[in-house]
């Protein structure tokens, strides 16, 4: 990267010179003399118009975050061996020894350990803007990078590996890094699953090792292993596939061929983490007679499989071990014989459900341990279960969402079909719908003939709950999450979720009556819906369909999930409305569970960009309402975001470890009721109402739609194949009707980052004038209460990655003076006095007091800089050319501007 005022650290500094040396060898190579003296880095020359350096800087911005990556995986590992697993903060050795600190008694940590679970849930939103193939390269080359480090290679060996590294780059540079066609759904979900059977299994163990060395370093005696005890759980669900919402590609057919892929995938991992474990379970009777019972289940397990089990007996007579293992392989419900795996197996000969086969591994793991092979139990046999229990035969859960007004029309269409005289649901007043979905409700009667066609909506519905219903018949729900009802704005738009349940065949009948197969949750994603959302909860926990639903799914101790969208709640209200409200909803709505005798269980529904709730997972953890962990965190990760935290297995395992340390950490502690709330609250309810104001209000401004479309690269992004999901959710031109990944990518790239903070300078200065008093507690508080901490700290992040010049230029595109110019004063004062209001709050230059953030972006902003007057020179071109849609894809301006794109994502490392 060009040379700036910041200092790099050595190895860092000495990892980037040597990818950017190999990158210009690969250049050279090539021909390229031209790209490779342009490239990046110090001493480069200014690149050319005609050079095709935006996808070589794209590659070196991608080659800057990997040497970033291992730099930082390096220094931690380096920092565990010199001080110890607690010098980690967020990680399990810091959390182990606080809590030991603390007085809490080391049963009861090692009892509520077992009881922590965190499931991240992967989504393919339109935000990874690299394509599959381009992923997998960087994996290899990142491996490569890792490899050089090793200090036994001999100089050829070492020439040998910047070979590879040259090769890798050259494949790299050939392939295209721009989607020119939209990929498919179950394009995306081979993504998914690449990261769910190559790299996860990959991760449980050395989760489970990390936590068990970190309790004897944290100094607890009490001995803990996953032999003896339940650890903590980590288990995965995605919405690819599942999620509907704008989604017309997502058919019935689509989430069938999408379970089937995921069972098919976690029974070839399973079918070959048994192979491994039989070919080291080599015991001989001989030497280590098998007990009684391993003999007495080898005989029940052969009598049913046929010639597999004959065969699986037949093979190793001696090894009574291995033979169990080779009938565990004959059971799987999948044949590896032909040219291509394939699901099979009937309830008679295959397992059906992971439980059984989880049962088996603990015989072998149990009859192991009794004859004094623990080592072996432990080492071989733990981590299959382990993988089993967390990837059963469905690899990943999978949810099912759609809007609420998408369910209203299927309502529509089903009275329609049946003859009911009354019309328009949709448009009911709110008492009319209960009453009517009461009525319905009481009845387990359908509306419709089984071979009706009832309309579009209808039909999508119903034949999407008919294929859940069936995979719950097959193979049980464990497969299956939850149906999530995005924009719930009342109760009924979930008691409707129920009546399309009933028409599907997704309920059964109890003896109180009717209830559904499937969880049904809430989404609350707008300011005025998280507003709303205890008084919807309650009286949805308190309908009867909901009880029997819960006392069906969970037993006598009622659990409901509730999901909230960080994304159009800031893009409704800007960033401190939106997480303050979002804390304060949490709030209402455990204090309603409290009173119905429900635990919640929140899923948040956080993107990739600080403006749609990223931000670092501790702070995020710590800045939580008490008690809304509940040692069970469920949240999204999203697009880029699955690339950058979870593609490499170090980084992975500590990208979890962080989830799940983080969550325990925040939820031991909390053993009893909620505490008082914290004095400020009031003021924090103001702040945000007025940071909301003054983010509205710009919003609102007259001609700030043309702003937008104008000063920042939308209309490229709406252009684009990044993912198979539409930009819009209708095809209205409206605000509204944009979702919040295109809003925030759009401005990304142009440098505003304008949801990230705008409106907080503004109630902050308001504040201090009115109210110095306050805002000096505020100010002395903003470390300590770390819901504030998190709230800040985010604003400062998103205002460090803007820069107001670039926005200038960018705004240079609007062509009517009368509207650019005072939006664009009132962006750029609110910048200057959001960055005053922070520094008054820091205590100084954000640059000094923030400067990990700050030295990061200054590695890149030089580069960038070019690369954002190469995409505001080609949008003045591309929005001048009257014929551009009939300009070939391959050559023409699009093509070119999507490059852009490409390298200032791969720059700033983000997209929305």
């Amino acid at each position: 990267m060009p040379a700036s005022d910041t200092a790099i650290p050595e190895k860092l500094q000495r990892d980037l010179d040597y990818l950017m040396e190999c990158l210009a060898e690969m250049f050279n190579g090539l021909g390229e003399s031209q790209i490779a003296a342009c490239l990046p880095k110090s001493g480069s020359v200014t690149p050319s118009e005609d050079c095709k350096f935006v996808r070589a800087w794209s590659i070196a911005f991608q080659l800057l975050s990997m040497a970033e990556e291992n730099f930082a995986v390096q220094t931690r590992r380096g920092v565990e061996t010199s001080q110890g697993l607690v010098a980690e903060p967020g990680l399990w050795g810091r959390v182990l020894e606080k809590l030991n600190r603390g007085g809490v008694p080391q049963e009861e940590i090692a009892d509520l350990l077992g009881q922590i679970r965190v499931e991240p849930v992967l989504t393919a939103h339109p935000t990874e803007a690299k394509r599959a193939s381009v992923l997998r390269h960087l994996r290899e080359l990142y491996l490569l990078l890792v490899k050089r480090e090793n200090t036994v290679w001999t100089p050829l060996e070492r020439e040998e590996i910047r070979e590879e590294i040259v090769a890798m780059l050259e494949r790299l540079w050939r392939t295209g890094e721009i989607h020119l066609e939209k990929p498919q759904v179950l394009n995306e979900l081979a993504t998914i699953i690449y990261h769910l059977r190559e790299i996860f299994p990959q991760v449980i163990p050395i989760l489970d090792k990390r936590i068990c060395h970190a309790w004897r370093e944290a100094g607890l005696t009490r001995p803990l292993s996953p032999l003896t005890d339940r650890l903590p759980r980590v288990s995965f669900s995605t919405w690819v596939g599942g999620d509907r919402d704008g989604h017309p590609l997502v058919t019935p057919e689509v989430t069938a061929a999408t379970l089937r892929e995921l069972r098919l995938n976690a029974l070839l991992l399973i079918h070959g983490q048994l192979t491994t474990l039989g070919s080291r379970l080599s015991i001989s009777r001989l030497l280590l007679p098998p007990p009684p019972e391993l003999s007495r289940r080898l005989q029940v397990l052969a009598a049913p499989t046929g010639a597999l089990g004959a065969e699986a007996l037949r093979r190793n007579p001696e090894e009574p071990w291995r033979q169990l293992v080779n009938l565990m392989k004959a059971k799987l419900p999948v044949d590896v014989t032909g040219q291509e795996e394939t699901l099979c197996g009937d309830s008679g000969s295959r397992y059906c459900r992971a439980a059984e086969l989880e049962e088996d591994l603990r015989l072998l793991r149990d009859t192991l341990v009794a004859t004094g092979a623990t080592r072996l139990a432990l080492a071989d046999v733990v981590p299959v279960l382990r993988s089993v229990e967390v990837f059963g035969f469905h690899l990943a859960s999978l949810d099912i969402r759609q809007n609420s007004a998408f369910h209203d029309k299927a309502v529509e269409q089903l009275m329609s079909a049946a003859g009911v005289e009354q019309h328009g649901f949709s448009q009911w007043r709110e008492p009319e719908r209960l009453a009517f979905l009461n009525r319905e409700l009481a009845s387990p009667r359908p509306f419709l003939l089984p071979d009706a066609q009832p309309g579009r909506e209808a039909q999508s519905v119903i034949g999407c709950y008919r294929v859940l219903a069936a995979q719950i018949q097959s193979y049980g729900p464990e497969s299956l999450g939850a149906l999530i009802v995005s924009m719930t704005r009342s109760v009924s738009d979930l008691l409707v979720v129920y009546l399309l349940a009933r028409e599907a065949g997704l309920m059964v009948t109890t003896e109180q009556g009717l209830a559904c197969l499937l969880p049904v949750v809430p989404l609350f994603e707008t300011i005025e819906d998280l507003d709303q959302s205890a008084r919807i909860l309650e009286e949805f926990l308190g309908h009867p369909m909901t009880r029997r639903t819960q006392a069906r799914l969970c037993g006598v101790h009622p659990v409901q999930q509730v999901m909230v969208g960080y994304s159009d709640s800031n893009k409704d209200g800007g960033i401190m409305a939106s997480l303050w409200g979002l804390y304060r909803a949490q709030e209402a709505m455990l204090a309603v569970a409290r009173r119905q005798g429900v635990r919640l269980r929140f899923f948040h529904g956080r993107g990739g960009t600080i403006s749609r709730g990223a931000g670092p997972t501790s702070r995020f953890l710590r800045g939580l309402p008490e008690g809304s962990a509940s040692g069970d965190l469920r949240l999204t990760e999203q697009g880029e975001v699955i690339s950058q935290k979870y593609s490499n297995p170090l980084n992975a395992a500590y990208h979890l470890e962080l989830l799940l340390a983080g969550t325990a950490g925040v939820s031991i502690p909390q053993r009893g009721g909620p505490g008082p709330g914290h004095p400020l609250e009031p003021v924090m309810d103001r702040l945000a109402q007025r940071s909301r104001l003054a983010y509205q209000q710009l919003l609102g401004s007259e001609g700030f739609v043309t702003f937008f479309r104008q000063a920042t690269p939308i209309d490229i992004i709406e252009s684009s194949s990044i993912g198979s999901r539409p930009a819009r959710r209708t095809a209205q031109p409206s605000l509204g009707d944009l979702r919040a990944i295109p809003w925030v990518f759009s401005w990304s790239q142009a440098r505003y980052f304008l949801s990230g903070w705008y409106g907080i300078g503004f109630a902050l200065e308001e504040l201090m004038i009115e109210d110095a008093a306050t805002f000096g507690e505020l100010v002395r508080n903003c470390q300590s209460w770390t819901v504030l901490h998190y709230i800040i700290s985010n604003a400062a992040t998103s205002v460090a990655s803007a820069n107001v010049a670039i926005m200038r230029s960018y705004a240079g595109l609007v062509h009517d003076e009368a509207i650019r110019e005072p939006i664009f004063t009132a962006i750029s004062e609110e910048y200057l006095r959001t960055v005053s209001m922070l520094e008054e709050i820091y205590g100084g230059s954000l640059a000094e007091r923030r400067a990990a953030v700050h030295s990061s972006l200054a590695r890149r902003e030089d580069a960038l800089k070019v690369l954002h007057e190469r995409q505001i020179a080609l949008l003045h071109q591309w929005r001048q050319d009257a014929g551009r849609h009939d300009t070939a894809m391959s050559g023409g301006l699009l093509f070119r501007l999507l490059e852009t794109v490409n390298a200032i994502a791969a720059g700033l490392g983000t997209t929305g």
